[in-house]
C-alpha cells in the first residue's frame, strides 16, 4: 500500500503540472459557466423546464470525466506502452497494474476537482440551487465517469501506437465534447440535433443527470441501463484486448 501511494503522489502532481489538464478539465467549464450565466442565466431553456444556468452546470459537470477519459486515459496508457515503460515494469518486481490504477484514479481526481470548483462557483457566486436530490445526483454522476471511463480504456487498448490513438481520442472527445450538449447547451440546438445528442454515450450521461437534478425520476432507467451496458461492454473488450506491449 505504501508502494501504490507513493506511485499515486508522484503520478497526481504530474498531472497538476500538465498545462492541458489544468486548462482542459479545471479552467474551460468554469469560464463556460460564467459566460453562460452572464449572458442568459435565469433564462428558460427552451422547453427543458431548466434554466440556463441549471442546464449548464450539469452539462459542464461532465467536461472533466470527458477530458479524463478521452484524453488522459488514453494518451497515458497509450504512450507508455509505446516508450516500452508497461514492459518492462512487466518484468520488475513493480507491476504495471499499479501504475494504471494510479492513472485512472488520477483520472477521476481531476473530474472529480472540475465539477467541486463549478459547483463552488455555480452556489456561491450564482445562487444555484438543485431542485432534485443531491447524493441521487452524485449517484449518476460516479455511474457517468465509471461508464465514460470504460470507454476510454477500451480505446487504450485496443490502441497499439500514438498515432492511432491520437486519431480515436479526437474522433471520440471533440464531438462529445461539442455536440453532446457538455458545452454547447443542447436546447439551442435544433430538435433533431438535439435527437443525436442524446444518443451519444456522454449525451445518455448529460440527460440522465439532468432529470436527476430536477427531482424527475420517471425517466432514469433505460438511461442508467444503457451506461451500465456501456460499462459492461466496454470494461469487457478493455480487459480482453489489453497487452502490455
Amino acid at each position: 500500500m505504501k508502494r501504490f501511494l507513493k506511485m499515486y503522489q508522484v503520478e497526481q502532481k504530474i498531472f497538476f503540472r500538465s498545462p492541458d489538464v489544468i486548462l482542459f478539465n479545471l479552467i474551460m467549464p468554469l469560464v463556460t459557466l460564467i459566460l453562460i450565466t452572464i449572458i442568459a442565466g435565469n433564462k428558460n431553456a427552451a422547453d427543458s423546464g431548466l434554466t440556463y444556468l441549471q442546464s449548464a452546470y450539469v452539462a459542464l459537470s461532465t467536461v472533466g470525466i470527458c477530458c479524463s477519459a478521452f484524453m488522459s486515459i488514453p494518451i497515458t496508457i497509450v504512450e507508455c506502452r509505446s516508450q516500452g515503460i508497461l514492459r518492462r515494469m512487466y518484468c520488475s518486481p513493480c507491476s504495471p497494474a499499479r501504475l494504471l490504477a494510479c492513472d485512472t484514479i488520477c483520472s477521476g481526481v481531476m473530474a472529480i476537482l472540475s465539477t467541486l470548483i463549478l459547483t463552488v462557483a455555480a452556489v456561491v457566486a450564482f445562487g444555484y440551487r438543485m431542485p432534485g436530490n443531491v447524493f441521487a445526483y452524485l449517484a449518476v454522476w460516479l455511474l457517468t465517469m465509471i461508464s465514460m471511463f470504460s470507454i476510454g480504456l477500451m480505446v487504450a487498448s485496443l490502441c497499439r501506437t500514438t498515432k492511432s490513438m491520437n486519431v480515436a481520442t479526437s474522433l471520440l472527445y471533440f464531438p462529445m465534447l461539442l455536440f453532446s450538449g457538455a458545452t454547447i447547451p443542447v436546447e439551442v440546438f435544433p430538435a433533431w440535433f438535439q435527437a443525436i445528442a442524446k444518443l451519444m454515450p456522454l449525451g445518455v450521461g448529460i440527460d440522465l443527470l439532468k432529470s436527476v437534478s430536477m427531482g424527475c425520476y420517471d425517466r432514469i432507467t433505460f438511461p442508467m441501463i444503457t451506461l451500465i451496458v456501456i460499462t459492461v461492454i466496454c470494461g469487457t473488450i478493455a480487459v480482453k484486448t489489453f497487452r502490455w506491449e
